[in-house]
C-alpha cells in the first residue's frame, strides 16, 4: 500500500524518537557544519555592513594618502615602506595648488606613540594613534563623520595663534564628562592642557566603523608645537575630489608627489593612495578567502555526518529487515519503501541542520554581545544551512535506501 509524505515523515521522527542517543551521535557533524556556516556568515555579514558604514563614513569621492600601505591586508610594513620618508605639509597643500581635480585636502599629523591618554579630574579614556591628531578646518569638509553634536570646530585662527583647544569624540566627552556640559572644559591629552570647544557627533557605525568614537583633534600649529620633533610624528591627508572626478583627481595628486618627493620615472611610488572602491576590493578579497576557508571546514563536518547518516541506516535496514519484509508482503512497492529510509534520512540530517543553526544563531549573539559587534545572521546562510544538511541526508541516504528496496520479501521475513 502506497503510504504518503504525511506517513513517512511520522514514521522517520518516531524513528527518531526510538533511538534518540545514537540518533544525536550520529548527526553531530551535521550540526558542526551547519553551525560553522551560520557563524561564519553573521560575522561576515555584520562585517560587510561596518566597512560600508566606515566607507560612506569617511565621505564619498575621497581617497586617502599615506606613506605606507593602508586598507584591509595581511602583515606589518615591508622594510621598504618603513625607509620611506614621511609625507609633509607642504606635499600635502601642494595637492590642493596642484590638482584642479582635487576639492579639498585634509592634512593631519599624529604622534607616533601608540596610544594618547586623556583625562579630566579622576576620570580617564585612551585614544588611539590615529585618534589624536593636528588638523586644519578642512577636515570637518572632507570628512562626513566629522559633523558636530555641539560646540564648533577648529579654525583658521586657532591654527594661527597655535591655540590650545580641541574638538573630541562622543565618547570621550561621555567618559569624561558624563553629566557636565563639556564645552569650555579643560582637558589633558598627552600631559598638555586643551580646551574644549566642539564634540564630534558619533555618526552611523562609529568612527573608522567601529561604535567607538575617541578622536581628539587640535590645531595642526598646535600639534607642531607640542611635538617639535619631526621623527615623532608623522602626517597622512584625505583628498576629496569633484563628483565624478576621484580617478583624475588620484592621478593628479600621484604625479604631484612623485615629482615633489623625486621618485625616479620608472620607480615605484614611495608613498600609498586608497579610494574607497580599493578598500572595499580588499575587504571583500579578504571574505573570499574566509568564505574559502569555511567551505572547507564546513564539508569537513557535513561529509563526517553523512558519512555517519550513511552508516546508522545501513545498520537500521539491518535491524528492520523483517518489517521491510512484512511491507512487502501486504503491498508496498519498492519506491515506498526507498521514500522511507530517504525520509528517515533527511529527517535526521535536516534535524541536525535546525541544531546547527541553533546552535550558530546563539554562538552569533554571544559573540556579537561580547565583542559589541554587530552581527546579524542573513536568511539566506539559514536557508543554505538548512538545504545543505537536508541534502546530505538524500544523498547519503541513497544507498542505504536502495539496500532495503531491493531486499526480497521471501528472505526478508526470514530474517531473525
Amino acid at each position: 500500500m502506497r503510504q504518503d509524505y504525511r506517513e513517512n515523515l511520522k514514521l522517520a521522527l518516531d524513528t527518531l524518537r526510538a533511538h534518540k542517543l545514537r540518533s544525536a551521535l550520529t548527526i553531530v557533524g551535521v550540526v558542526i557544519g551547519v553551525a560553522i556556516i551560520i557563524v561564519v556568515s553573521g560575522l561576515l555579514s555584520g562585517f560587510n555592513s561596518t566597512v560600508m558604514d566606515a566607507v560612506t563614513g569617511v565621505g564619498a569621492d575621497t581617497a586617502f594618502i599615506s606613506k605606507e600601505e593602508n586598507g584591509f591586508h595581511a602583515g606589518r610594513a615591508t622594510e621598504e615602506e618603513r625607509k620611506r620618508k614621511d609625507l609633509t605639509l607642504e606635499q600635502g597643500q601642494a595637492l590642493f595648488e596642484g590638482a584642479p581635480d582635487i576639492k579639498a585636502v585634509a592634512i593631519s599629523i599624529f604622534s607616533q606613540a601608540p596610544s594618547t591618554l586623556v583625562r579630566y579630574k579622576d576620570q580617564q579614556v585612551n585614544a588611539s594613534q590615529n585618534d589624536f591628531r593636528g588638523t586644519f578646518p578642512a577636515f570637518a569638509d572632507v570628512y562626513a563623520n566629522a559633523n558636530l553634536k555641539e560646540g564648533r570646530f577648529i579654525s583658521d585662527g586657532d591654527n594661527e595663534h597655535k591655540r590650545d583647544v580641541a574638538v573630541v569624540g562622543e565618547n570621550v566627552a561621555k567618559a569624561l564628562f558624563p553629566n557636565v556640559d563639556p564645552i569650555g572644559k579643560m582637558v589633558n591629552a598627552g600631559g598638555h592642557e586643551f580646551e574644549i570647544i566642539g564634540v564630534f557627533e558619533l555618526p552611523k557605525g562609529g568612527f573608522g566603523g567601529s561604535n567607538e568614537d575617541r578622536r581628539v583633534v587640535i590645531p595642526y600649529y598646535t600639534f607642531r608645537k607640542l611635538y617639535p620633533n619631526p621623527d615623532s610624528t608623522y602626517h597622512a591627508y584625505r583628498i576629496q575630489a569633484y563628483p565624478n572626478r576621484l580617478d583624475a583627481a588620484v592621478d593628479e595628486a600621484r604625479a604631484i608627489l612623485r615629482r615633489a618627493r623625486k621618485v625616479p620615472y620608472n620607480g615605484p611610488d614611495s608613498f600609498a593612495i586608497q579610494t574607497s572602491q580599493q578598500a572595499i576590493e580588499d575587504f571583500y578579497a579578504i571574505v573570499g578567502a574566509v568564505a574559502l576557508a569555511t567551505l572547507v571546514l564546513s564539508s569537513i563536518g557535513l561529509l563526517i555526518g553523512g558519512v555517519g547518516v550513511m552508516n546508522i541506516m545501513l545498520v537500521s535496514v539491518t535491524e528492520r529487515t523483517r518489517e521491510i519484509g512484512v511491507r512487502k508482503a501486504i503491498g508496498a512497492r519498492r519506491g515506498d519503501i526507498t521514500r522511507q529510509f530517504l525520509f528517515e534520512a533527511m529527517t535526521l540530517t535536516g534535524m541536525g541542520g535546525i541544531m546547527g543553526i541553533l546552535l550558530g544563531w546563539v554562538i552569533v549573539l554571544g559573540l556579537g554581545a561580547a565583542l559589541d559587534w554587530k552581527a546579524v545572521v542573513p536568511i539566506w546562510a539559514v536557508m543554505v544551512g538548512f538545504g545543505v544538511s537536508v541534502g546530505i541526508g538524500l544523498v547519503f541516504g541513497v544507498w542505504p535506501a536502495l539496500k532495503a528496496a531491493r531486499l526480497d520479501p521471501v528472505i526478508a521475513l526470514r530474517y531473525e
